[in-house]
């Protein structure tokens, strides 16, 4: 009977498994995960996501058991040498996996393709990450897509979203065993000393936590959507991002329970929801075919402008949630904290850091890449190159966020901010976005002692805006 080493990466789940499914019809399977961080450098897991992968595996390492198979862990600096084990010792025919669309996993799986083939093994990669082939959806000159509209657009008229795979009933293991491998606590994924008590009390990874997750969204939120995703005051947003991340649950099977949920009508919710779906695929798109986006910004003019580079103690107090802004300051605590952060926040934060403070996007595309149980290298970089005015479809560099003006907005009785930054809870709603305007009585009566209890702003919101405005026009007359 013919045996498979199916590689694992980015896709820990059994449903919806492309790669796990067709092995399993082929005949034996090995399935197998590689811990190498060496070989992705500055783009190995972070300390969140490490966290999450600890507790990830250990739920597919239970899904496979319970199908009679086992994941086999290794640690090594290079994958291709352990794949080339793996299949010798387990005599192995063919090597699959599912595809992977960043640059350092393109580039790691095109060189093992390359390897293998040429020895005679059958490999084979499938597409499951994505609902969409980056080099099938095209402008009609035949150019990728650098805006979301036109792109969501071709999307919807032209990509076929497959219906998800079920898992596999049973998994024959090989018949000559693979090299021992190592346990998982050897990985040591979990941080020493533990830091992770935030990030354990919010989230339980997993697929099955993903899957509860989704329904509970669907049945509670999903009609609300469009109107409460930028609030990050209520629980009104999907928090599927770290499952999607890290592959245990896939986009189409998001896709095809939210459509099944409401009955295949596009309401206001449902359009909004898979419309962010959609910013995913599009994240990865722009990735895909701009593979220096990864370090460098989309719009090549901005490769010289002026931010500053070097991680100071204006960027430490950002880190730590100690701007003296108070939606900024509760976004950053809120990440530090469980490892998460809405949304509409995040953008808050990296507008604060890029254009009022002017330092590099990837300051903190680089903390966010550590601090996220999320951190995806498509929508991270997307994400923040867009609120830096340097991506694709980004806002315009003059477009600079008022996070008080935010906050009253999105925040309007200042429960996320009193949850978050706690020192701040007794002022009056009216002041609690902007503690320096109120009165010295409103704020001894609060407990609030600027530059003691809670920091003044760390620059002046309208003068470090009108800086941010300055220097773009100065660098954009220079040319």
């Amino acid at each position: 009977m013919a045996t498979t080493v199916v590689w694992f990466w980015d896709d820990l789940r059994v449903h919806d498994n492309p790669a796990i499914w067709k092995a399993a019809r082929r005949g034996r399977v090995a399935p197998v995960f590689i811990y190498a961080p060496e070989e992705l450098g500055e783009r190995a897991w972070g300390g969140a996501r490490k966290w999450w992968l600890h507790y990830s595996l250990q739920s597919l390492q239970e899904s496979l058991r319970q199908r009679g198979s086992d994941l086999y862990l290794y640690r090594a600096p290079e994958s291709l040498p352990v794949l080339e084990a793996v299949l010798t010792a387990t005599r192995a025919d063919a090597l699959y996996w599912n595809t992977r669309y960043d640059p350092i996993g393109r580039t790691l799986q095109e060189r093992v393709a390359h390897t293998f083939k040429a020895r005679g093994i059958e490999v084979r990669a499938f597409p499951s990450r994505l609902m969409h082939d980056p080099d099938s959806v095209r402008t009609d000159s035949g150019q990728p897509y650098t805006v979301f509209t036109p792109f969501w657009k071709r999307f919807l008229q032209t990509a076929q979203v497959p219906s998800p795979l079920p898992a596999p009933e049973r998994l024959l293991p090989p018949e000559s065993a693979p090299p021992e491998g190592v346990s998982l606590e050897s990985l040591r994924l979990l941080p020493i000393p533990d830091w992770a008590g935030g990030i354990r009390a919010t989230w339980q990874p997993g697929e099955a936590a993903a899957h509860q997750r989704l329904q509970a969204f669907l049945q509670q939120a999903v009609h609300a959507y469009a109107d409460m995703r930028d609030r990050p005051d209520v629980d009104g947003t999907s928090r599927l991002s770290p499952y999607l991340a890290n592959g245990e649950i896939s986009p189409r099977q998001i896709w095809h329970a939210t459509l099944n949920a409401s009955g295949g009508q596009w309401s206001k919710g449902v359009e909004s929801f898979l419309r962010e779906l959609g910013w995913r695929e599009f994240a990865y798109h722009v990735l895909y075919h701009h593979p220096h986006t990864l370090t460098e910004p989309l719009r090549p003019e901005f490769r010289n402008f002026p931010w500053q580079d070097t991680t100071t103690p204006e960027v430490r107090a950002w880190h730590k949630g100690r701007t003296g802004i108070p939606m900024v300051d509760a976004g950053m605590r809120q990440l530090w904290h469980t490892g998460w952060m809405h949304n509409r926040v995040r953008m808050i934060v990296a507008s604060w850091l890029t254009k009022n403070l002017l330092y590099h996007w990837r300051l903190g595309e680089a903390w966010f890449w550590d601090t996220l149980v999320d951190a995806d290298p498509a929508n991270n970089v997307l994400g923040w190159q867009w609120s830096a005015g340097c991506g694709a479809d980004a806002a315009p560099y003059y477009r600079i966020f008022n996070p008080v003006l935010q906050g009253r907005r999105f925040d309007p009785n200042g429960a996320y901010v009193r949850q978050w930054v706690p020192e701040l809870r007794n002022l009056p709603t009216e002041y609690l976005h902007a503690p320096w305007e109120a009165p010295p009585s409103v704020l001894e009566a609060a407990g609030v002692a600027l530059g003691k209890t809670y920091p003044f702003p760390q620059v002046e919101l309208d003068k470090s805006r009108q800086r941010a405005l300055e220097l773009f026009e100065n660098w954009h007359a220079r040319g």
